[in-house]
């Protein structure tokens, strides 16, 4: 199994393939922010597969303008 920072790095790469819509600096912000939900978590191995799921959930979602967390749920 890849390192996290290589499998954070490959799924920004798969993300940004999925979302051409969205900025590659908006993509990195997005799996930022989710990937620093787990910074406390033990178990580390399934991490990137979390965080590339809730980040598919943000790019996806029509709405306003991509941010921070705390934004999108104001």
């Amino acid at each position: 199994m890849p390192r996290e920072p290589e499998a954070l790095l490959a799924l920004t790469d798969r993300l940004a393939e999925r979302f051409p819509e969205h900025q590659r600096s908006i993509i990195e912000q997005v799996v930022a922010e989710e990937h620093a939900l787990f910074d406390d978590g033990p178990i580390r191995d399934y991490v990137p597969v979390l965080v590339e799921r809730a980040a598919k959930l943000r790019l996806s979602h029509p709405g306003p303008p991509l941010g921070s967390r705390e934004n999108q749920n104001a």
